[in-house]
């Protein structure tokens, strides 16, 4: 799926972080969401690296990236440390500065990433969210029902990871399928990987914490930032599908949070790289190359 990316595993000092890396240009950062893996951008990394250096990177926790033991503060899987880990991968490979993109977990962490390391980050795309503190001050009936996991996944004691472990693929292939167009937007090779990464006891564990984090030290650096902006011009984009669509005015609620927004909806689900590639290029090229 990535024919001429190289494969890295880069030791940030805390955790090793996989990454595959291809193409050449400025350099280009894509960050994946739950409960996926760098393999979400296949569809169109190929043809980002006609343009840039594209590094794809699994998030500790995720895919073929480190996944430590969650503590009682969260702070492991805070979006502060997920996005240290990116400065550092980025900087291992000569990047001091560079384009970013996330997607779902991987907006989050870039959120993050462009408030705590505003001179690393030349240009942001956000795929399919609005800011985490929005999300937990916004909460309605409709927001709860669609978004059952963000409240499911932040319970204590091993409860999550116990109920998913009993059938890890039925929780994957149901979640993955229901927020988007349907299995046929997904390939085979991709699904294949999925299932082969999250179906780890320590993955599903990981992604746990990585909701319990947002749910509770995140919203503490969140609250604290509050008034803090993303300085660098921001695109946002998401699945006229989906829950965003249906809740919030997308791009007014990213201008309450930076200098610089532009964005539009596109008709898909959430997962937008692989339900409608050619238009999540056509979104994303002209936006990254001025």
């Amino acid at each position: 799926m990535f024919d001429g990316f190289r494969r890295e595993f880069i030791n940030t000092g805390e955790v090793e972080i996989h990454a595959v890396i291809g193409g050449e240009g400025p350099p280009l950062l894509l960050l994946h969401g739950f409960p996926q893996s760098h393999v979400m951008w296949h569809r169109i990394a190929p043809a980002l690296a006609e343009h840039y250096t594209v590094v794809a990177t699994d998030l500790r926790g995720y895919g073929d990236s480190s996944k430590p033991a969650g503590e009682p503060g969260h702070e492991t899987y805070s979006k502060r440390a997920m996005a240290e880990d990116q400065v550092a991968v980025m900087a291992a490979l000569g990047f001091d500065r560079f384009r970013l993109v996330g997607h779902d977990r991987g907006a989050r962490v870039a959120h993050r990433l462009c408030l705590d390391h505003p001179d690393a980050v030349a240009k942001v795309a956000l795929l399919d969210i609005v800011p985490t503190l929005t999300v937990f001050e916004t909460v309605n009936q409709p927001l709860a029902t669609a978004y059952y996991h963000w409240f499911f996944l932040i319970q204590p004691g091993g409860l999550p990871e116990h109920l998913i472990g009993l059938d890890p693929e039925h929780y994957l292939r149901h979640t993955i399928t229901s927020w988007g167009s349907g299995a046929d937007a997904f390939s085979d090779e991709a699904m294949a990987q999925y299932l082969r990464c999250f179906c780890d006891p320590a993955a599903i564990h990981a992604a746990c914490e990585d909701y319990r984090a947002a749910a509770s030290i995140d919203l503490a650096y969140d609250r604290a930032d509050r008034d803090a902006r993303i300085a660098c011009p921001a695109l946002v984009l998401w699945g006229l599908k989906g829950v965003m669509e249906r809740v919030y005015d997308v791009v007014a609620t990213w201008r309450d949070k930076a200098d610089d927004v532009r964005g539009h909806g596109l008709d898909c689900g959430h997962f937008l790289a692989e339900e409608k590639p050619d238009e999540t290029l056509a979104a994303l090229l002209p936006f990254l190359e001025t």
